[in-house]
C-alpha cells in the first residue's frame, strides 16, 4: 500500500491552487489605476554611496521590506545543477570573489562565495549569494506574503540562449512556488523572452507574467501584442511616458517601471501612474506617495 505523506498532500494542494486560471490583465491585485505598488528593486537597489548591500542579496531584500515596501523584485538565474539562485550578472567575477559563469557553477559553490562590491562597501557588507529557496523560506514565515517580482536573467556568456535551461528554470520556479504555498496573486514573473513567457503560462496559468522591454518601445509593443496571456509591460524609468502608459492601458496591460533613486526621477515616474514601481529608494518613494 502506498503511503501519502503530509508534505505530498500540501505539495498537491499548492499545485492545485497555482493551477487555477485568472483573467490576464488584472494581475497585480489592482483592478484600476491607483497609487503604485512599491517594490524594492533588487531589494535596496544597486550599490552606491549610501547603500553597500549587493543587489538581490538576502539583507538587501529584507531591508526593502523593513523600509515599508509592498514587496521585492529579485534577479533569478539557474546554476549548473539547475537551482534558481539570486544573482544579477552572468559572470561571478563582476560581483564576487568567484570566477566563471553562474550557469557553470553548482549552487552549493555559489552560496559559499563572498560578494565583492568595492573595498569601502566590503567593510560594511558580508553577504553571500543565495538561492531563491532561501528567500522564499523567509517570506513564507511572514504574516502576509509580500509581493514578489522574479526577474529571470537568461543571458549567459557561457551558453548561447539554451531553451532547455530556460524551461528548466520555469519548472523549478513552479516547484518552489508550490512547495512554499506562495499565493499566485502575489507573484509576477518577468523576462524579455516571449518563448519563456509562453512556457511559463503553460506551467503556471494563474501567475502574472510581464514582458520586459529591452529594445525600442515599438518592438516591445509588437511582441506584447502577440502575448495575450501576458498582463504586464515592464519598462525602465527612462522609457516610460504618459503616452506610453496610456497606450499599454489601451491594450489592457498593466505597467511596471523599474529603476530610479533621486527624488526627481521618482516624482516623474510616480506622476505617470504605473501599477507597480520597482524602486531603488523605497523610503523616498513612500514619502512622495505620502504613505504613512
Amino acid at each position: 500500500m502506498m503511503l501519502v505523506t503530509r508534505a505530498a498532500v500540501w505539495g498537491w494542494l499548492g499545485g492545485l491552487l497555482l493551477s487555477f486560471v485568472t483573467p490576464a490583465g488584472g494581475l497585480l491585485a489592482q483592478t484600476a489605476p491607483g497609487p503604485p505598488l512599491v517594490i524594492g528593486h533588487a531589494g535596496s537597489g544597486f550599490v552606491h554611496v549610501f547603500n553597500s548591500l549587493p543587489p538581490s542579496s538576502l539583507r538587501s531584500l529584507q531591508r526593502a521590506l523593513a523600509h515599508g515596501a509592498d514587496g521585492v523584485e529579485a534577479d533569478v538565474r539557474l546554476s549548473q545543477d539547475s537551482i534558481p539562485v539570486l544573482y544579477h550578472d552572468h559572470t561571478l567575477n563582476s560581483m564576487t570573489n568567484g570566477t566563471g559563469c553562474v550557469s557553470q557553477t553548482p549552487a552549493a559553490r555559489l552560496t559559499q562565495l563572498r560578494y565583492r562590491v568595492g573595498w569601502l562597501h566590503n567593510w560594511r557588507q558580508h553577504e553571500q549569494p543565495a538561492t531563491l529557496e532561501m528567500i522564499l523560506a523567509q517570506l513564507a514565515r511572514r504574516p502576509v506574503f509580500p509581493y514578489l517580482h522574479l526577474d529571470l536573467h537568461e543571458d549567459d556568456a557561457c551558453s548561447s540562449g539554451d531553451v532547455a535551461r530556460s524551461e528548466a528554470l520555469a519548472r523549478r520556479l513552479r516547484q518552489l512556488l508550490t512547495r512554499y504555498q506562495v499565493p499566485a496573486e502575489r507573484v509576477l514573473i518577468l523576462t524579455n523572452r516571449p518563448a519563456t513567457l509562453r512556457y511559463l503560462h503553460r506551467l503556471l496559468p494563474a501567475v502574472a507574467l510581464g514582458l520586459e522591454f529591452t529594445g525600442e518601445f515599438e518592438t516591445g509593443l509588437r511582441e506584447l501584442e502577440g502575448l495575450p496571456t501576458v498582463g504586464s509591460a515592464v519598462l525602465h524609468k527612462d522609457d516610460v511616458t504618459p503616452e506610453r502608459v496610456a497606450c499599454l492601458r489601451g491594450l489592457g496591460k498593466q505597467v511596471v517601471v523599474f529603476g530610479g533613486r533621486s527624488a526627481r526621477a521618482l516624482r516623474r515616474v510616480a506622476g505617470v501612474g504605473p501599477d507597480a514601481y520597482e524602486v531603488d529608494n523605497v523610503r523616498r518613494l513612500r514619502a512622495i506617495l505620502r504613505r504613512p
